[in-house]
């Protein structure tokens, strides 16, 4: 077979390609890799999230003793982990029934619409805590960021049941909020510290077309930053000093300038990562090419200087988030699981404006790696924080008193099916992600059926066959992952040489019933090696083979990591080993270590220690800290 044609600049086409996901409902996942691990959360970690939060007393008001005013006080967003714990188990529902879940989740509707106020006010915290502190603290509290994550389960329960039991309390929240927020006489100028509501209000608008929760996203996202600032007001009126926010400046949420403006990711990483979700969302929904291009700006920033190999972002536990350029830290690193889901988020609504493989790339690496290493194979686990090295006293929770990330995590497993195809305005097919299974397209006026066959991410052979009724003309566009460094196609035996444009193959043809699509992908594990400025890595390198990116852990290296010194040739191996870890491929090389032997009791020499080779054994990132507790490296020591 033939090598592609590259034009993958992107300068040589006219314009972004934009498309629309295909609905994960439209999916149908059966692959060896994914499938367990959705399957894992629908059986295991949605049950049992609902049992913590149930032991936690999240929806019995009469069990909390902090109702009563006791010790401890809850999490003022207590009510998101439901709201996105619901989102989740909506997105089961719309693709596999079960009474006993829906049963689970109409309780937990019943129990958060009975908190609903008169005039459509819907918080837990603020209707049963403290009442009387109503809209007083926007820039700590989380009033409107619980509100989004509320809106969010609100859509994807009526889109999974049709019912409407939450998404009509929903509504009334979201109208009672347009009467207090605005540029209106009377109206609050204010905006959430935590941003999350914009996002949510557009796909409140897209389920039921009113235009005023668009305007009222538009708002969020205008008002964020402007002066006089609001957050500067709210904290006087406290009798508070501004001067003296915890966190010393207004980059910690984003509002220290307006949006367009910015530049560089800044502050909170989770919050950067919604912020910059609802401003694509935004962006595709008025056409506005200010706000994309201030998303690229952001995005540019972010690949270049401030994130972790792993897809990982955010390095400090100080802002849970950024830092400066290139502090790139392994065994501090915070890299909120949260936050790479927020980046899986963020580079699947660019790919609607922009069908630019390297925001699929970007997805795949968070998803693979800073998104997958957050939970157990069990699904009964969790990693909050995702560092890069470990002393083997870092270890996932069943459980978090702040628990955003369990569900976070749940509600994008039970819907990966959107993030796979997308489907152009001109009727063409993208193929983001290779993730065996089928997918039912309405591509114009025709159905069409994808059927994907491969074993990735431990095998580049992947077959596409196209389901047709009758001959039909279209595009098929398959994304060549920048990792590759050699990409074949053939359509049905046959060799051709697309041209490749951002980094998709364009596959124009008249498609008949059965056609067959061969993309051969090149894996080979190789060494990746960070920029100069990220010292933390110097003389260090990386392991990676596809998309997956490899650590080694001191259940495989039976001596202390940092003695491993690979050369810049290992000799790697690939193995697949279907008893280790849920059937992993592992990497094997030769490295050296230093030879201690004749120093007797010498602390101190004038000649450095002798070498001698010693095997190792690499695994999966995602896979680590799930056997005996121990050392972990994913920057190793090199001879260079």
């Amino acid at each position: 077979m033939t090598t592609l044609i590259s034009s993958s600049s992107g300068d040589k086409i006219a314009g972004n390609v934009k498309s629309t996901p295909v609905d994960f409902t439209s999916v149908k996942i059966n692959d060896n890799f994914w499938q367990p691990r959705i399957d894992t959360a629908r059986q295991k970690t949605l049950p049992e999230m609902y049992t913590q939060m149930e032991k936690a007393g999240y929806f019995n008001p009469a069990q909390r003793n902090w109702e009563k005013g006791a010790d401890p006080v809850p999490y003022v967003f207590w009510e998101s982990d439901i709201s996105k714990w619901l989102e989740a188990a909506s997105y089961s529902l719309a693709t596999q029934p079960d009474p006993a879940l829906e049963a689970l989740v109409d309780r937990a509707i019943a129990f958060m619409v009975s908190l609903q106020q008169p005039d459509g006010y819907l918080n837990l915290y603020f209707t049963e805590v403290e009442p009387d502190k109503r809209w007083a603290n926007l820039l700590e509290w989380h009033e409107l960021y619980c509100a989004g994550h509320l809106i969010e389960a609100a859509v994807a329960h009526f889109n999974a049941t049709g019912k409407r039991h939450l998404l009509d309390p929903v509504c009334r929240y979201a109208d009672y909020i347009g009467t207090v927020f605005g540029r209106e006489p009377g109206q609050m100028r204010g905006y959430c510290g935590h941003e999350e509501i914009e996002l949510a209000l557009v796909k409140l608008y897209r389920v039921t077309a009113e235009k005023r929760y668009l305007r009222l996203a538009e708002y969020f996202i205008e008002e964020r930053g402007q002066t006089p600032h609001y957050f500067d007001i709210e904290t006087i009126a406290r009798g508070a000093d501004p001067a003296k926010f915890k966190h010393e400046t207004y980059e910690y949420n984003q509002s220290h300038l307006p949006v367009r403006e910015q530049t560089e990711v800044l502050g909170h990483a989770v919050r950067q990562m919604y912020l910059v979700c609802a401003m694509v969302d935004l962006a595709k929904e008025l056409q506005d090419d200010s706000l994309l291009r201030a998303c690229e700006n952001l995005w540019k920033h972010l690949t270049s200087k401030r994130m972790y190999v792993t897809g990982g972002i955010g390095p400090s536990a100080d802002n849970e988030g950024f830092t400066s350029d290139y502090d790139l830290p392994n065994l501090t690193a915070y890299a909120e699981t949260c936050a790479a889901i927020g980046l899986v988020f963020w580079n699947h609504r660019l790919l609607q404006l922009d069908a630019d493989s390297r925001y699929a790339d970007l997805m795949e690496l968070a998803l693979f790696n800073g998104v997958l290493s957050g939970t157990s194979l069990d699904g009964l686990s969790f990693f909050y924080v995702n560092p890069l090295a470990s002393q083997g006293n870092h270890h996932r929770q069943p459980w978090f008193n702040c628990a955003c990330c369990p569900p976070n995590l749940a509600r994008l497993f039970m819907s990966l099916g959107q993030y796979i195809y997308g489907l152009t305005e001109t009727g063409d097919i993208l193929v983001h992600l290779y993730i065996q299974g089928s997918a039912e397209i309405q591509a114009g006026n025709r159905p069409v059926t994808i059927r994907q066959q491969a074993n990735y991410p431990w095998d580049g052979q992947i077959e596409l066959e196209v389901a047709v009724e009758e001959p039909a003309e279209f595009g098929l566009r398959l994304r060549i992952p920048g990792w590759s460094k050699n990409a074949t196609l053939a359509v049905n035996g046959q060799e051709i040489s697309p041209v490749v444009e951002k980094g998709y193959a364009v596959i124009n043809r008249r498609w008949e019933n059965g056609d067959k699509v061969t993309l051969s992908l090149e894996i080979t594990a190789h060494l990746v090696y960070a920029h100069p400025a990220v010292t933390e890595n110097t003389g260090r390198a990386a392991l990676q083979r596809g998309p997956v990116v490899y650590c080694l852990e001191a259940a495989d290296n039976k001596l202390p990591l940092d003695q491993l010194v690979i050369p810049s040739n290992p000799g790697l191996q690939s193995e697949f080993d279907s008893d280790l870890l849920g059937g992993v491929v592992v990497l094997k090389g030769t490295a050296a270590t230093p030879d201690s032997a004749g120093w007797s009791d010498d602390l101190y020499r004038v000649t450095p220690a002798s070498r001698k080779p010693q095997p190792f054994t690499a695994i999966p990132y995602y896979a680590w800290d799930q056997r005996e507790p121990g050392e972990m490296r994913v920057w190793v020591r090199t001879q260079d």
